[in-house]
């Protein structure tokens, strides 16, 4: 499919699929929405609400790797050990991530060589980036994921449910219910109906939040501290 980099409305790049109209990032601002969505409501809440000083983290669409290079900087301002997993089913290319601007608007010379580090580290293999940042990139598709009890927050950042409507499913989220140590949390983008029920129905607790610029509300998802280990 036709792909081409676009600048959102933070300054910030992201790629976008011209043959489905979507994006990797929000065009109303890339770095403001993984910041919003993934840091204050996933990271920094989990780590408040459970007392962390180390945290596991899965995100589902591994993609440009913003989220990853942003956690990798919160880690570390933080210094609370992270322990990074990131699916990707099909990999960005290097001539795209060349094109992204994220170490420039965050933190300079030093979160380029760590972005560029995430990206050029080998697949399938666990790897420091820092001190308090440790990256496995897994190339699988999400149906393949099979990790129980493991993480304490899910980034779900898959592409949305009008282009991609199988990964906003029940059988999809059962797997990263499943995934999930009790009390953990998935945050996500997405406030669409569907997707809630389809939470819900796996035994997660959600509730609706306020969105990122240009988005209403979005999700989170708990796992309840008492489950059902049949699910």
């Amino acid at each position: 499919m036709k792909r081409h980099i676009i600048t959102t409305a933070d300054g910030s790049k992201t790629i976008q699929i011209d043959d489905w109209n979507e994006q990797y990032h929000s065009i109303h601002g890339a770095i403001q929405e993984a910041n919003h969505v993934f840091i204050k409501t996933g990271f920094d809440a989990v780590i408040s609400e459970l007392n962390l000083n180390s945290l596991s983290i899965l995100e589902i669409g591994f993609g440009t790797g913003l989220n990853a290079i942003i956690t990798l900087l919160k880690a570390e301002k933080a210094q609370i050990h992270v322990d990074y997993v990131g699916v990707e089913a099909y990999p960005v290319l290097t001539a795209e991530i060349n094109q992204l601007n994220y170490a420039e608007l965050l933190e300079g010379s030093l979160s380029e060589v760590q972005f560029k580090s995430i990206h050029n580290i080998s697949w399938e293999i666990k790897l420091p980036i820092s001190e308090f940042f440790q990256l496995t990139k897994q190339e699988k598709k999400f149906q393949d994921i099979t990790n129980i009890n493991q993480f304490h927050l899910i980034y779900f950042d898959a592409f949305g449910a009008r282009v991609q409507p199988e990964l906003w499913t029940e059988p999809i989220f059962e797997k990263m219910y499943n995934a999930l140590k009790p009390n953990g949390v998935l945050v996500t983008y997405s406030a669409k109906g569907s997707a809630r029920r389809a939470m819900q129905a796996v035994g997660f607790v959600v509730e609706r939040l306020p969105g990122p610029p240009g988005k209403r509300e979005m999700l989170r998802a708990t796992k309840p501290e008492t489950f059902n280990d049949t699910k």
